[in-house]
């Protein structure tokens, strides 16, 4: 089942992305969104990250965690992950919406860009 996605279009009228062709003028089409999350090593971690693209009709194109244990303190996760389909402002929502999640540390986001 597969579902639009509403988007709004943040490329300007007068933009080279924006063309008479086939491909898309949304600003989304052309951005990977990466995060880097660091958590306690918490198993409950990985389905509410996974969730946050899943309710958006989103699959990470990657994903790579690691669990951290060093002798005398917390076990750590690290999971870094890059998504394709969220602009600007929603990658911006996404990673608060992670810091805001119990047992995250710390978020990291940024955009690559392509022509």
């Amino acid at each position: 089942m597969r579902h639009d996605r509403l988007t709004t279009d943040l490329t300007p009228p007068n933009s080279p992305m924006t063309s008479s062709t086939n491909a898309p003028s949304n600003s989304a089409a052309f951005v990977t969104a990466c995060f880097s999350i660091q958590a306690d090593a918490d198993p409950g971690v990985m389905p509410r990250v996974l969730e946050l693209f899943a309710k958006r009709g989103l699959i990470p194109s990657r994903w790579h965690s690691d669990l951290e244990k060093t002798a005398g303190s917390t076990p750590t996760l690290t999971i870094d992950l890059q998504v394709s389909g969220l602009n600007h402002q929603q990658i911006n929502h996404v990673a608060a919406s992670m810091r805001s999640m119990v047992s995250v540390i710390n978020v990291l986001a940024c955009e690559k860009l392509y022509a």
